[in-house]
């Protein structure tokens, strides 16, 4: 097969993002109501559900409403809210210590830059581009979780495994205006069609744009 050049894996990544815009909506799947709810519910999330974290945040919400309330919390009792989200003692120390930090240093408010949102702890860069993009409407890259990053590699549109790597390629496929929703549905797709361990392939309609997709549609045949 020839190599293909980067225009070429251009035009498909722009196929694929108009397939997806067909098939899913451009929203977060986290419960959230402010920016504030929406950033621990995006710490909470890491190695765990959605589904997991929404069934927990509806009580440490109403427990912790605000980043004051949570700065000062017993960190025994929040691990006891949270603890089916997995990671529950360092979850804690991240959500206590990024409050604080939100109380001391930004007035309370989830600040709305990438470089302030970096400086809380727990904090990197995919949880930053939710928070921008979902909270504030701020394209500042993509949200690259472990379904974006594995559908990228399946898509061959990229190579890399390492999160920072695999943004980097896919902002310089799409344009930033749809960074945000592109995330979005590709965290959709991830999680109905493109899954981790049996992908359906045979049902998915980007199977054409997906030369990954050559390694499981002949077991799916004979079966």
């Amino acid at each position: 097969m020839p190599r293909e050049s980067q225009t070429q894996r251009a035009t498909r990544a722009r196929r694929i993002a108009r397939a997806l815009k067909r098939l899913y909506p451009a929203r977060c799947a986290l419960g959230h109501d402010n920016p504030f709810q929406l950033l621990v519910a995006t710490i909470l999330s890491a190695q765990c559900t959605d589904e997991r974290v929404n069934q927990v945040t509806p009580t440490l919400f109403a427990r912790y409403p605000l980043p004051s309330d949570m700065a000062a919390a017993d960190p025994a009792e929040l691990e006891r809210v949270i603890h089916s989200t997995g990671f529950f003692r360092a979850k804690a120390r991240h959500l206590i210590a990024a409050s604080q930090a939100i109380v001391a240093r930004h007035g309370g408010e989830v600040p709305r830059t990438m470089d302030e949102l970096l400086t809380l702890d727990g904090i990197g860069r995919k949880t930053a581009n939710v928070v921008l993009g979902t909270a504030f409407g701020v394209a500042s890259g993509v949200v690259v979780d472990t379904h974006v990053g594995r559908l990228a590699r399946r898509m061959r549109l990229t190579k890399h495994d390492d999160p920072v790597r695999v943004e980097a390629d896919l902002m310089a496929l799409f344009p930033q205006k749809d960074w945000i929703e592109f995330s979005h549905r590709m965290i959709w797709h991830g999680r109905q069609i493109c899954l981790a361990r049996r992908p359906r392939c045979e049902q998915c309609p980007l199977v054409s744009d997906c030369p990954g997709s050559r390694e499981f549609l002949p077991s799916a045949r004979t079966h």
